[in-house]
Protein backbone atom coordinates (compact mmCIF):
# COMPACT_ATOMS: atom_id res chain seq x y z
CA UNK A 1 0.00 0.00 0.00
CA UNK A 2 0.97 3.65 -0.68
CA UNK A 3 2.06 5.86 2.08
CA UNK A 4 -1.05 7.83 3.02
CA UNK A 5 -0.74 11.62 2.82
CA UNK A 6 -1.32 13.15 6.03
CA UNK A 7 -4.72 15.56 5.89
CA UNK A 8 -4.27 19.79 4.66
CA UNK A 9 -5.81 21.15 7.81
CA UNK A 10 -5.57 25.10 7.24
CA UNK A 11 -7.15 27.87 9.44
CA UNK A 12 -9.60 30.65 8.82
CA UNK A 13 -8.44 33.90 9.34
CA UNK A 14 -10.31 37.07 9.50
CA UNK A 15 -10.33 39.73 6.30
CA UNK A 16 -8.50 42.40 8.45
CA UNK A 17 -10.01 46.18 7.92
CA UNK A 18 -7.63 47.19 5.49
CA UNK A 19 -8.18 44.41 3.37
CA UNK A 20 -11.68 44.98 3.27
CA UNK A 21 -10.76 48.28 1.90
CA UNK A 22 -9.07 46.98 -0.89
CA UNK A 23 -11.85 44.37 -1.54
CA UNK A 24 -14.45 47.08 -1.43
CA UNK A 25 -12.04 49.12 -4.38
CA UNK A 26 -11.56 45.99 -5.91
CA UNK A 27 -15.63 45.25 -6.33
CA UNK A 28 -16.25 49.37 -7.03
CA UNK A 29 -13.89 49.11 -9.85
CA UNK A 30 -14.82 45.62 -11.60
CA UNK A 31 -17.04 47.56 -13.94
CA UNK A 32 -14.93 50.50 -15.05
CA UNK A 33 -13.35 49.57 -18.79
CA UNK A 34 -9.81 50.57 -18.35
CA UNK A 35 -7.64 51.21 -20.75
CA UNK A 36 -3.92 52.01 -21.02
CA UNK A 37 -0.99 53.82 -22.29
CA UNK A 38 2.57 53.49 -20.85
CA UNK A 39 5.42 55.62 -22.58
CA UNK A 40 9.20 56.06 -21.68
CA UNK A 41 9.42 59.84 -20.29
CA UNK A 42 12.74 61.79 -21.26
CA UNK A 43 13.41 63.63 -17.98
CA UNK A 44 16.74 64.55 -17.83
CA UNK A 45 16.56 68.32 -17.13
CA UNK A 46 13.97 67.14 -14.41
CA UNK A 47 16.62 64.64 -13.10
CA UNK A 48 19.75 67.43 -12.96
CA UNK A 49 17.57 70.02 -11.26
CA UNK A 50 16.61 67.25 -8.76
CA UNK A 51 19.86 66.31 -8.11
CA UNK A 52 21.10 69.88 -7.14
CA UNK A 53 18.26 70.51 -4.70
CA UNK A 54 18.88 70.23 -0.85
CA UNK A 55 16.21 67.77 0.43
CA UNK A 56 15.04 67.12 -2.89
CA UNK A 57 11.07 66.03 -2.60
CA UNK A 58 9.47 62.32 -3.39
CA UNK A 59 8.64 61.02 -7.06
CA UNK A 60 4.81 61.13 -5.65
CA UNK A 61 5.01 64.47 -4.70
CA UNK A 62 6.44 65.34 -8.40
CA UNK A 63 4.09 63.35 -10.38
CA UNK A 64 1.06 64.40 -8.29
CA UNK A 65 2.30 68.20 -9.16
CA UNK A 66 3.01 67.40 -12.60
CA UNK A 67 -0.35 65.82 -13.87
CA UNK A 68 -2.55 68.22 -11.72
CA UNK A 69 -0.86 71.21 -13.46
CA UNK A 70 -1.61 69.40 -16.87
CA UNK A 71 -5.49 68.36 -15.64
CA UNK A 72 -5.15 72.12 -14.79
CA UNK A 73 -5.10 73.02 -18.64
CA UNK A 74 -6.95 69.63 -19.78
CA UNK A 75 -10.09 69.26 -18.13
CA UNK A 76 -11.06 66.05 -19.72
CA UNK A 77 -8.32 64.86 -16.73
CA UNK A 78 -10.44 66.22 -14.08
CA UNK A 79 -13.76 64.77 -15.32
CA UNK A 80 -15.84 61.67 -14.06
CA UNK A 81 -18.47 59.81 -14.74
CA UNK A 82 -21.55 58.45 -13.04
CA UNK A 83 -24.66 56.12 -14.17
CA UNK A 84 -26.79 57.64 -11.52
CA UNK A 85 -29.42 59.35 -11.63
CA UNK A 86 -28.68 58.49 -15.08
CA UNK A 87 -25.22 58.47 -17.36
CA UNK A 88 -23.14 61.61 -17.33
CA UNK A 89 -20.15 63.38 -16.93
CA UNK A 90 -19.05 65.92 -14.57
CA UNK A 91 -16.22 68.54 -14.72
CA UNK A 92 -14.34 69.39 -11.32
CA UNK A 93 -13.19 72.59 -10.75
CA UNK A 94 -9.76 71.47 -9.72
CA UNK A 95 -7.92 67.84 -9.08
CA UNK A 96 -7.83 66.17 -6.19
CA UNK A 97 -4.86 63.46 -6.07
CA UNK A 98 -4.94 60.27 -3.86
CA UNK A 99 -1.93 58.46 -3.48
CA UNK A 100 -1.14 54.91 -2.33
CA UNK A 101 0.97 54.34 0.49
CA UNK A 102 2.44 52.00 1.43
CA UNK A 103 1.47 51.22 5.80
CA UNK A 104 1.83 48.77 8.28
CA UNK A 105 -1.61 47.91 10.24
CA UNK A 106 -1.55 46.12 13.84
CA UNK A 107 1.53 44.02 12.27
CA UNK A 108 0.10 43.47 8.60
CA UNK A 109 1.10 45.30 5.21
CA UNK A 110 -1.70 47.26 3.71
CA UNK A 111 -1.93 49.94 1.72
CA UNK A 112 -4.20 53.51 2.29
CA UNK A 113 -4.80 56.37 0.09
CA UNK A 114 -3.53 59.49 0.97
CA UNK A 115 -5.96 62.62 -0.26
CA UNK A 116 -4.06 65.70 -1.77
CA UNK A 117 -5.64 68.93 -2.45
CA UNK A 118 -4.50 70.61 -5.55
CA UNK A 119 -5.70 74.38 -4.70
CA UNK A 120 -6.31 77.21 -7.86
CA UNK A 121 -2.69 77.99 -7.15
CA UNK A 122 -0.95 74.91 -7.08
CA UNK A 123 0.85 74.59 -3.77
CA UNK A 124 4.47 73.97 -3.25
CA UNK A 125 5.93 70.77 -4.12
CA UNK A 126 7.72 70.73 -0.67
CA UNK A 127 4.16 71.04 0.97
CA UNK A 128 2.74 67.93 -1.01
CA UNK A 129 6.06 66.16 0.10
CA UNK A 130 5.44 66.79 3.49
CA UNK A 131 2.02 65.50 3.23
CA UNK A 132 2.92 62.39 1.32
CA UNK A 133 5.40 61.82 4.20
CA UNK A 134 3.18 62.54 6.73
CA UNK A 135 1.13 59.60 5.43
CA UNK A 136 3.84 57.38 5.57
CA UNK A 137 5.44 58.00 8.73
CA UNK A 138 2.85 59.05 11.09
CA UNK A 139 0.63 57.20 13.36
CA UNK A 140 -2.45 55.93 10.72
CA UNK A 141 -5.45 57.37 13.09
CA UNK A 142 -3.71 61.16 12.80
CA UNK A 143 -4.16 61.21 8.74
CA UNK A 144 -7.66 61.86 8.29
CA UNK A 145 -7.89 60.66 4.50
CA UNK A 146 -7.09 57.01 6.31
CA UNK A 147 -9.37 57.31 9.79
CA UNK A 148 -12.15 58.12 7.04
CA UNK A 149 -11.54 54.93 4.57
CA UNK A 150 -10.82 52.80 7.52
CA UNK A 151 -14.19 53.81 9.74
CA UNK A 152 -16.45 53.03 6.48
CA UNK A 153 -14.73 49.58 5.98
CA UNK A 154 -15.25 48.60 9.24
CA UNK A 155 -19.25 49.05 8.93
CA UNK A 156 -21.53 45.63 8.44
CA UNK A 157 -21.03 44.56 4.80
CA UNK A 158 -24.73 46.13 3.42
CA UNK A 159 -23.77 49.73 4.87
CA UNK A 160 -20.55 49.30 3.30
CA UNK A 161 -22.26 49.17 -0.42
CA UNK A 162 -24.73 51.92 0.51
CA UNK A 163 -21.69 54.57 1.53
CA UNK A 164 -19.69 53.32 -1.64
CA UNK A 165 -22.44 53.73 -3.80
CA UNK A 166 -22.93 56.97 -2.48
CA UNK A 167 -19.65 57.94 -3.02
CA UNK A 168 -19.34 57.10 -6.23
CA UNK A 169 -22.36 58.55 -7.63
CA UNK A 170 -22.82 61.72 -5.63
CA UNK A 171 -20.42 63.68 -7.85
CA UNK A 172 -19.76 66.57 -5.79
CA UNK A 173 -18.37 64.15 -3.29
CA UNK A 174 -17.34 61.08 -5.22
CA UNK A 175 -13.32 63.49 -5.36
CA UNK A 176 -13.51 63.97 -1.81
CA UNK A 177 -14.24 60.29 -1.27
CA UNK A 178 -11.91 59.05 -4.27
CA UNK A 179 -10.11 61.70 -5.82
CA UNK A 180 -9.87 62.75 -9.97
CA UNK A 181 -6.87 61.08 -9.84
CA UNK A 182 -4.27 58.39 -8.71
CA UNK A 183 -0.75 57.73 -7.98
CA UNK A 184 0.92 54.29 -7.13
CA UNK A 185 4.24 53.05 -8.15
CA UNK A 186 6.35 50.04 -6.67
CA UNK A 187 9.46 52.07 -7.77
CA UNK A 188 10.75 51.93 -4.23
CA UNK A 189 10.62 48.20 -4.22
CA UNK A 190 12.86 47.29 -6.96
CA UNK A 191 10.16 48.90 -10.10
CA UNK A 192 8.39 46.84 -12.23
CA UNK A 193 5.09 47.54 -14.23
CA UNK A 194 2.04 47.98 -12.04
CA UNK A 195 -1.40 47.66 -13.45
CA UNK A 196 -3.19 48.64 -10.75
CA UNK A 197 -7.18 49.32 -10.48
CA UNK A 198 -9.15 51.68 -8.96
CA UNK A 199 -12.96 53.61 -9.27
CA UNK A 200 -11.12 55.86 -11.93
CA UNK A 201 -11.44 57.77 -14.04
CA UNK A 202 -7.14 58.23 -14.28
CA UNK A 203 -4.49 55.87 -12.50
CA UNK A 204 -0.80 57.19 -13.09
CA UNK A 205 2.21 54.17 -12.35
CA UNK A 206 5.73 55.34 -12.61
CA UNK A 207 8.82 52.74 -12.50
CA UNK A 208 12.79 53.47 -11.69
CA UNK A 209 15.05 55.74 -13.71
CA UNK A 210 16.47 54.06 -16.55
CA UNK A 211 20.06 54.62 -17.06
CA UNK A 212 19.20 56.95 -20.01
CA UNK A 213 17.69 59.13 -18.23
CA UNK A 214 14.11 58.06 -19.00
CA UNK A 215 11.17 57.30 -16.85
CA UNK A 216 8.36 54.39 -17.32
CA UNK A 217 4.84 55.99 -17.08
CA UNK A 218 2.05 54.07 -17.47
CA UNK A 219 -1.72 56.00 -17.19
CA UNK A 220 -4.87 53.62 -17.05
CA UNK A 221 -8.48 55.88 -17.83
CA UNK A 222 -11.79 54.96 -17.75
CA UNK A 223 -12.68 54.81 -21.47
CA UNK A 224 -15.80 55.92 -21.06
CA UNK A 225 -14.28 59.62 -20.29
CA UNK A 226 -11.89 59.98 -23.03
CA UNK A 227 -9.86 57.77 -26.16
CA UNK A 228 -6.33 57.46 -26.33
CA UNK A 229 -5.06 60.10 -28.70
CA UNK A 230 -5.81 63.12 -25.60
CA UNK A 231 -3.89 60.72 -22.87
CA UNK A 232 -1.07 60.73 -25.30
CA UNK A 233 -0.96 64.17 -25.58
CA UNK A 234 -1.17 64.47 -21.82
CA UNK A 235 1.34 62.39 -21.41
CA UNK A 236 3.74 64.36 -23.75
CA UNK A 237 2.71 67.51 -22.20
CA UNK A 238 3.39 65.56 -18.52
CA UNK A 239 7.36 65.59 -20.13
CA UNK A 240 7.24 68.61 -20.64
CA UNK A 241 5.61 69.77 -17.54
CA UNK A 242 8.56 67.84 -15.53
CA UNK A 243 11.18 69.50 -17.31
CA UNK A 244 10.20 72.46 -17.09
CA UNK A 245 7.50 73.72 -14.32
CA UNK A 246 8.80 71.42 -11.68
CA UNK A 247 12.52 71.20 -13.00
CA UNK A 248 12.43 75.53 -12.19
CA UNK A 249 10.71 74.83 -9.22
CA UNK A 250 13.33 72.48 -7.82
CA UNK A 251 16.12 74.71 -9.00
CA UNK A 252 15.09 76.96 -6.29
CA UNK A 253 15.93 74.81 -3.85
CA UNK A 254 19.54 74.34 -4.98
CA UNK A 255 22.45 73.99 -2.71
CA UNK A 256 23.81 77.17 -1.42
CA UNK A 257 27.45 77.60 -2.29
CA UNK A 258 29.45 80.28 -0.21
CA UNK A 259 30.42 83.55 -1.91
CA UNK A 260 33.01 85.86 0.10
CA UNK A 261 32.19 85.00 3.41
CA UNK A 262 28.37 84.35 2.74
CA UNK A 263 25.96 81.93 1.48
CA UNK A 264 23.69 82.53 -1.62
CA UNK A 265 21.94 79.91 -4.21
CA UNK A 266 23.11 78.80 -7.36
Amino acid sequence: MGKIEPKMRGKIRRISIPRRLIDDMMRASVGVPFVSLRRNLDIRELLQARAEAVQPPGWASIFVKAFGLVAKEQPVLRTLYARWPWPHFYELPRSIGMVAIARVCHGEDCVLPQKICLEENPQPLTEIDQLIRLAKNAPIDEIGAFRKMLRAAAAPMPLRRVIWAFGLNVLRQRANYFGSFGVTSVAAYGGGELFALSPGPYLLSYGTVAPDQTIDVLIRWDHRITDGAPIAKALTRLEQVLNSDIAAELRSLRHPVPVRGRSIAT
